[in-house]
């Protein structure tokens, strides 16, 4: 009898954690998500098609930096109910606020015009007009904001989560390809490291790329305004880093698949297919692969997907720190007639930079979108730096400042970007130099 009582009192307990949990989720899962944006599918697919499988272990370091990096954005908003740029200002006075939020908004305005760009290309592969889907995206974009309740927003934005797992069936296609190698191949390119080539100027600017597709910082931005705006507190914490590692782990699965759904269909096809457009990825794969024309219109979705999420969080991320510099009303639970400041950076960056995109030829728009993945990953050191100051401070964080294994984590993770930043660019102003290091060295 009392085993049973036991086992109810567990399983109601575990009922009672699993309701919060889901209470809880939103931010992470949405932030890392969104994370796998129309910029991030261009680089994971020209990754697959140029290198094959032998980046893929780059995601086994990227899941961890993710993690450690996203979930100091949940005890921080949790704790000061402050956006991060609120909390830069307070803490490290207006030159460094305003610095902050200057990185902020170049990267986040460069980083949608890839997000239409991805969006346009989507639309394109269904026969719509890029001025159409120009258009279009605009007015839902803005329309999903204009429900002036937060938990409204998140419910449509998980929504168009899910749509982001489409790439997984299309790599267990590509992976039934002739040409396709065994699955234990792509398994020895996930745990064991390789440079294929060497150390070069261009396999840096690739890791980077995937580097900073994963990680950027906007998502700093927005994850923590969006704990703010939905409401979380300290007693939500734990539930909130929880979701922080399962959105880490399904943005970096979903980056792997497609790695693998490109390696699988073009790199291992003879000869080599070497794809740097999605949309030529998404055409070659159609009759290489069984299913080819339905993974070429999930590829289509996914980026279309990709493009929407993107824009949605990235442009939120901006009109969030502006209104908290400047003090306007910045909430999601504000209509536009309480918040008009906040609604009108939001449709601002939208409109720009998609008439951008729009107007732009194709080679600036894929040189925009590989390089604003290396300025973004450049770009977060300096963020991260004003995080974890932040997380070490009794004032702001009291008993949630940094644990000593939390600070080794991300000290370690702005180390290991800052040498990356610094081996691509020494390779950009003296080409050749790391290539005759690592050759003498091997």
């Amino acid at each position: 009898m009392y085993l049973v009582s036991k086992t109810i009192h567990q399983l109601e307990r575990f009922r009672r954690q699993l309701m919060i949990f889901f209470a809880v989720l939103g931010p992470g899962i949405i932030v890392m998500i969104a994370d796998n944006d129309a910029g991030g599918i261009a680089t994971y697919a020209y990754t697959g098609s140029k290198y094959g499988f032998k980046l893929l272990w780059i995601f086994i370091i990227l899941v961890p930096m993710a993690y450690y990096v996203q979930e100091m954005t949940v005890r921080l908003g949790a704790v000061t109910k402050r956006g991060h740029a609120e909390a830069i200002f307070e803490g490290f006075g207006p030159f460094w606020g305003w610095f902050s939020l200057a990185d902020l908004a170049i990267v986040n305005w460069l980083t949608l015009i890839t997000e239409y760009i991805g969006m346009i290309t989507a639309g394109q592969m269904f026969g719509i007009p890029p001025i159409l889907t120009f258009l279009g995206v605009t007015l839902i974009l803005f329309l999903v904001v204009l429900t002036g309740k937060y938990w409204t927003f998140e419910k449509l934005t998980l929504a168009f989560c899910a749509f982001n797992l489409v790439y997984i069936p299309a790599a267990f296609w590509a992976m039934k390809a002739p040409s396709a190698p065994s699955w234990s191949l792509a398994g020895h390119g996930l745990f064991v490291p390789s440079l294929p080539g060497g150390l070069s100027g261009e396999i840096l600017f690739v890791l980077l790329a995937n580097i900073g597709t994963t990680i950027a910082p906007w998502m700093i931005f927005f994850q923590q305004s969006a704990v703010v705006d939905k409401g979380l507190d300290i007693h939500d914490i734990k539930f909130g880093k929880m979701e922080t590692f399962v959105g880490s782990l399904l943005t970096c699965a979903v980056a792997a698949f497609i790695i693998i759904t490109t390696a699988a269909a073009l790199h291992h096809h003879n000869p080599p297919i070497i794809m740097e457009k999605v949309n030529e990825a998404a055409a070659a794969l159609t009759p290489l692969i069984p299913h080819g024309e339905t993974a070429r219109r999930l590829f289509a979705i996914g980026l279309f997907d990709a493009g929407f999420l993107g824009a949605l969080c990235i442009s939120l991320s901006s009109s969030w720190a502006v209104g908290e510099v400047f003090g306007w009303a910045h909430s999601l639970n504000k209509s536009v007639k309480d918040a008009p400041w906040f609604y009108v950076v939001y449709l601002v960056m939208l409109t720009t930079s998609g008439m951008v995109a729009m107007l732009s030829s194709e080679a600036t728009q894929q040189i925009i979108t590989m390089f604003v993945q290396v300025v973004a990953v450049t770009l977060l050191p300096s963020a991260l730096i004003f995080l974890i100051l932040i997380l070490n401070d009794d004032q702001f964080m009291g008993n949630h400042v940094n644990t000593r294994w939390e600070n080794v984590a991300n000290w370690s993770i702005v180390i290991f970007v800052s040498i990356m930043s610094t081996l691509f660019a020494v390779s950009t102003l003296f080409p050749g130099l790391l290539e005759g290091l690592s050759r003498r060295v091997a």
